[in-house]
């Protein structure tokens, strides 16, 4: 059973566009994408830590703005043939407020 921290609103995200909220587990990522869904990442591209947050987020991925590397909001999973990971987190959202998996 999770642990929610309350992070702020759907509002604060822009759509197809990101926020960074600062926590004790790191700076993470906050992306919206066009059909209000918010996924987390920590705002580190696995090629070069590039801030995902300065990317482009496009259906349910974002490209890094260092190198156009493509990575899946839902998993974090870089897209081929680049091959890593960034880390996500566990979101929820209710009554258009974002809360954050603290486990």
């Amino acid at each position: 059973m999770n642990d929610w921290l309350p992070i702020g609103t759907l509002d604060d995200i822009p759509r197809l566009g990101s926020r960074v909220v600062e926590t004790v587990f790191g700076d993470i990522a906050l992306f919206r994408t066009a059909a209000d869904e918010v996924f987390a990442l920590r705002d580190r591209c696995p090629h070069k830590a590039g801030p995902l947050s300065q990317g482009i987020v496009h259906g349910k991925r974002v490209t890094c703005p260092l190198h156009n590397w493509v990575l899946e909001l839902e998993s974090g999973a870089v897209v081929a043939p680049d091959v890593g990971c960034a880390q996500r987190f566990e979101i929820k959202l209710e009554d258009g407020r974002v809360y954050l998996a603290r486990s």
